[in-house]
C-alpha cells in the first residue's frame, strides 16, 4: 500500500513515461524511406516552354504542332544495370516530365540504331528520338522515359551489346524502375502508373523484347497497358538465313555494316570467338574485326560471307552460332496486352517476314491483343511517320 501511494504522490513521473511512451510510438510508427534500388542521380538537362515544343513539333509537321498542350522538363537518369555478362552497369537515359497538375500515363520509348554516342538520349541532341518524338509525346501529357542502352551515356566506355535481347529488355526495364524511384521522390509529378511501350528498328526488337520480359517476369510490378513495335527484326533466326542468301539486289554498304555488328555482338556475347575472318572474305573480314561499324560492305551480304559459314547457317551445323541466334528471337509468344505491329513491306533493313512471322506466330499461340499494320510501298525510313501517328493513336485510345 505504501508502494502505491508513494507512486501516486509523483505525478510527473507519470508524465514522463507518457511522453517517453509517446515518443516511442512516434519513433517506431513513422517509416523511413526506402533505399533506392536503381536510382543513382537525376541531373536536370533542360526545361521547354509551350510555345518552344509547339515550334519543335512544328517542323515534324502541323498536325503534330496541334497536339503540343504542355511545357517540359528534361532530366538525365542514371541508374543500376546489368550488362549480358551479369557485371553491373551504371547506366542512363533522360526522363521528359510534362509540366502539369493532372496524373499522367508513362511511354518507355526504346531508341533506334544509333552510331554515335551523341545520338543517346541522355545527351539530348536535336539528331535524338529522345529531343524529337519523345519530347513530343511529353508535350501531349505523357511522362516518358527514354533509355540510352549499355553503351551510350554515362556507359559509354562500354560495348554496346548491338541487337542483344536480353539486354536491351534489362536495361530499358531497370530505366523504368529507376524513374519510379525518381517520380516518387516529387510530389508535384502525378503518374496514374499505367505504362505504355514503343520503339521502332533496334528500338521496335527492344520494345518487343521488354513487353515480353514485362509480361513473363515482373507479376504486378507494372500496369502495361499497350505496346507499339515498329521494323523490329524480331525473328533473327529467319533474318540470318535470309541475309547470309542474299547474293544479288542493291548493295548497301551502311546496312550491311549493321548486319556485321549483329554478328560481332552474338560471336563475343555467347562467347564464341571466332576471328572476322571465319565469317567474311577479305577485304571485309579485315575490316570488320577492326571495326564493324566503318566495314565497307559494298556488296550483296552473302557475297561477303565466307562458303563454309554460309554452309554451316543453311544446314544448321553452326549450332553455336545459330543457337545464339536463336536465343535473340522474340517473335514466337502470345502477348497479353495491345500489342501492335507496324513494318514496311518494302523495309530495305530489317525485312518485313519479321513482323508477319511475328504476327503469325502470336496469333497461333493464342494471343488475340496483336495486330499487324503492313505499311505498303513504305521501305525502312519513309515507314516512321504512320508508325509515329499509330503509336500516338493507340495510346490515346488504350486506357
Amino acid at each position: 500500500m505504501r508502494n502505491l501511494i508513494a507512486f501516486r504522490l509523483k505525478p510527473s513521473f507519470m508524465i514522463a513515461m507518457l511522453l517517453m511512451v509517446s515518443f516511442w510510438s512516434c519513433k517506431t510508427t513513422t517509416p523511413e524511406p526506402e533505399p533506392d534500388k536503381y536510382l543513382v542521380a537525376a541531373t536536370p538537362i533542360s526545361e521547354f516552354t509551350k510555345t518552344e515544343l509547339q515550334t519543335r513539333a512544328g517542323n515534324f509537321s502541323a498536325l503534330a504542332a496541334s497536339f503540343v498542350a504542355y511545357p517540359a522538363k528534361v532530366y538525365k537518369i542514371s541508374y543500376k544495370t546489368k550488362n549480358w555478362d551479369g557485371t553491373e552497369v551504371t547506366a542512363s537515359g533522360a526522363l521528359i516530365i510534362p509540366t502539369s497538375t493532372s496524373e499522367l500515363s508513362m511511354i518507355s520509348q526504346q531508341h533506334g540504331t544509333i552510331r554515335s554516342d551523341s545520338d543517346a538520349p541522355s545527351n539530348y541532341a536535336s539528331t535524338s528520338e529522345a529531343y524529337l518524338s519523345g519530347t513530343l509525346l511529353a508535350s501531349v501529357g505523357y511522362i516518358v522515359a527514354c533509355p540510352d542502352y549499355i553503351g551510350y551515356g554515362t556507359s559509354k566506355n562500354v560495348a554496346h551489346p548491338y541487337e542483344h535481347r536480353e539486354t536491351l529488355a534489362q536495361t530499358s526495364l531497370d530505366m523504368i524502375r529507376a524513374c519510379k524511384e525518381f517520380i516518387k521522390k516529387d510530389a508535384a509529378i502525378k503518374w496514374d502508373n499505367r505504362l505504355y511501350i514503343t520503339g521502332y528498328s533496334q528500338g521496335g526488337f527492344a520494345t518487343m523484347a521488354l513487353q515480353k520480359k514485362i509480361e513473363e517476369e515482373t507479376g504486378t510490378e507494372f500496369n502495361l497497358r499497350a505496346s507499339v513495335c515498329g521494323a523490329g527484326a524480331y525473328n533473327k533466326t529467319a533474318t540470318m538465313k535470309a541475309l547470309v542468301t542474299q547474293k544479288s539486289g542493291v548493295a548497301v554498304a551502311s546496312n550491311n555494316a549493321l548486319y556485321a555488328w549483329v554478328l560481332q555482338t552474338y560471336n563475343t556475347v555467347y562467347k564464341i570467338n571466332r576471328p572476322m575472318s571465319f565469317y567474311f572474305k577479305e577485304p571485309f573480314a579485315s575490316q570488320a574485326q577492326a571495326n564493324p561499324l566503318t566495314a565497307n560492305i559494298n556488296v550483296a551480304f552473302g557475297n561477303a560471307l565466307t562458303d563454309a559459314f554460309v554452309k554451316g547457317v543453311t544446314d544448321g551445323t553452326d549450332t553455336a552460332f545459330l543457337t545464339a541466334t536463336a536465343d535473340n528471337n522474340v517473335f514466337d509468344w502470345a502477348p497479353k496486352v495491345t500489342t501492335r505491329l507496324y513494318h514496311g513491306d518494302a523495309d530495305d533493313l530489317v525485312p518485313f517476314l519479321n513482323s508477319q512471322t511475328a504476327f503469325d506466330a502470336m496469333k497461333k499461340k493464342g494471343s488475340t491483343s496483336v495486330s499487324l499494320y503492313p505499311l505498303a510501298g513504305k521501305t525502312h525510313n519513309t515507314a516512321v511517320e504512320q508508325y509515329l501517328f499509330g503509336a500516338f493513336e493507340v495510346f490515346s485510345s488504350v486506357k
